[in-house]
């Protein structure tokens, strides 16, 4: 598995939805959990939804952002109990690492942005749709760049940016 993460909403007139998806990296599918609020005991709901689906034969590996909910002393204490679950944080800034991002990035084009939603419900229905859809035949998210060309980008931009702060 690869990730989590609190997804799309409605304005604030209507409500918001947090939407926990976890990617499985090697066969493309999406596993989703929708609530109202982003606690720790929605994300332990969450982890314990990812427990009962993976074959617990199977280490869990989440690559996951810096959120507080994901660190609080109850989801160590479950964490400590469930050791095949592995998390690992993503550098502040770097939401780009973790592909279920890639996946937002989807969902966002291609049913939150276009979609005209009168409550929360439909937003959730049109999302879980999509998500029924997409898992009959998933494809996986595979990194096009090298690890070479990222690098060698991201010096490009500490020099432009080393030349700029120099001119000031």
């Amino acid at each position: 598995m690869q990730g989590t993460r609190r997804g799309p909403g409605l304005s604030p007139r209507h409500g918001t939805l947090t939407l926990f998806a976890a990617l499985d990296y090697l066969e493309g599918k999406v596993l989703a959990h929708s609530t109202q609020r982003h606690r720790h005991q929605e994300w332990i709901q969450f982890l314990k939804t990812i427990d009962q689906e993976v074959p617990i034969d199977l280490e869990i590996h989440l690559i996951l952002d810096n959120y507080a909910t994901h660190k609080t002393p109850q989801v160590k204490r479950w964490l400590k109990r469930h050791p095949r679950f592995h998390l690992h944080f993503t550098p502040t800034s770097s939401s780009w690492l973790n592909l279920v991002e890639r996946f937002f990035r989807d969902l966002s084009q291609d049913v939150v942005l276009p979609g005209s939603f009168g409550s929360v419900q439909e937003l959730e229905e049109a999302i879980f749709g999509y998500l029924d859809e997409r898992n009959l035949a998933p494809k996986r998210y595979v990194w096009k760049a090298k690890g070479e060309e990222i690098l060698a980008k991201i010096k490009h931009a500490r020099e432009r940016l080393n030349e700029i702060i120099k001119r000031t």
